[in-house]
């Protein structure tokens, strides 16, 4: 299996500590989450990232096309390659924090697709045309690969026709694995692309501690985060939403927010959420807990992982008991 983390960087200290905690137990991947109103610049941050590990690859996770013009970021992630050859990856989303915390627009998935061929073929080094206006990066060296966020199944069949790779919220039990890699596959079929060619990253929520009462108080934060953000937008009947807890879903979806807290956990707990919600889009609790919930997740057909811990109790604490207790149980 190849696990990796992505998180708000909050601080200079908090991306050393956290790449140096990556790169010494060996995870595969460090994604930093573009979210300027809740913490520092990413590029800033990847730089820093880059400059602090030789292995493990590094990505934005993800930005978006909106508060930064697509061409920009093409040029960012190229100069990030020239950091850490080989290791650079841009990962693009519709906007959730990213924008609305700016007062900004998310993007359509027609627009994801035109802006993920564009940036595409600017890292190829050919001129490219972006809403009537034509760039050109002549000086990239090599194409980094471009990942697009989905959830939804339009968006699942548009990363698997356009993106070279995908970052999937929708839930890491059996049932959603199969759906989501499924719907992935259809759509690099529909354009006859060699589906195996889009490297499917599943995304999930991560709290490791030796205090498992402290990790479940912190989880359900990022799970109203995450669940009413994006993932659970739109029917949730149709993104698998069992139809007693709709109702709260539905609430859920009006009362949470874009810079989550306490509120948001104890908003999961008044609603009765939790279960449901970590059963399937998080892992978390002590270390055995953790593995156990892993090799189950393994078991059921997950191959790549990349955890959020932002919002962990002590992210760089999470990062550090898991990848020394429980990475090893899964690299076997």
């Amino acid at each position: 299996m190849q696990v990796g983390f992505f998180f708000w960087p909050f601080s200079p200290d908090l991306v050393g500590r956290v790449a140096e905690a990556a790169e010494g137990f060996g995870f595969d991947m460090i994604g930093i989450a573009d979210t300027p109103g809740n913490a520092m610049d990413p590029w800033i941050a990847a730089t820093l990232v880059a400059q602090a590990t030789t292995r493990s690859r590094i990505s934005l996770c993800v930005s978006n096309l909106t508060s930064r013009h697509p061409a920009a970021s093409a040029a960012a992630i190229a100069s990030l390659d020239l950091l850490a050859p080989d290791r650079a990856i841009l990962g693009i989303g519709t906007g959730h924090s990213g924008t609305t915390n700016l007062g900004l627009p998310r993007s359509t998935i027609a627009e994801m697709e035109a802006g993920t061929r564009f940036m595409q073929a600017l890292l190829a080094g050919q001129p490219a045309t972006w809403q009537g206006r034509t760039a050109h990066l002549p000086w990239v060296k090599r194409p980094s690969p471009v990942f697009v966020a989905a959830s939804g199944p339009k968006a699942l069949g548009s990363a698997g026709a356009t993106a070279n790779g995908a970052f999937v919220n929708f839930g890491i039990d059996g049932e959603n694995l199969k759906r989501t890699e499924a719907a992935v596959r259809q759509g690099a079929a529909a354009v006859s692309r060699n589906p195996d060619d889009v490297e499917v990253w599943q995304i999930a929520a991560l709290d490791c501690n030796r205090d498992g009462t402290a990790a479940r108080q912190r989880i359900g934060a990022i799970l109203a985060f995450m669940a009413g953000g994006y993932i659970l937008q739109g029917d949730p009947t149709a993104r698998g939403v069992p139809a007693e807890l709709c109702d709260a879903i539905g609430e859920l979806r009006r009362r949470y927010s874009t810079r989550p807290g306490a509120a948001d956990a104890a908003l999961v707990d008044e609603l009765g959420l939790f279960d449901y919600l970590s059963r399937r889009f998080a892992i978390y609790g002590t270390p055995e807990q953790c593995r156990d919930q892993m090799l189950a997740a393994q078991a059921a057909g997950l191959s790549r992982v990349m955890f959020t811990v932002s919002l962990a109790a002590d992210p760089v604490a999470t990062v550090e008991l898991f990848g020394r207790e429980v990475l090893p149980a899964l690299q076997t």
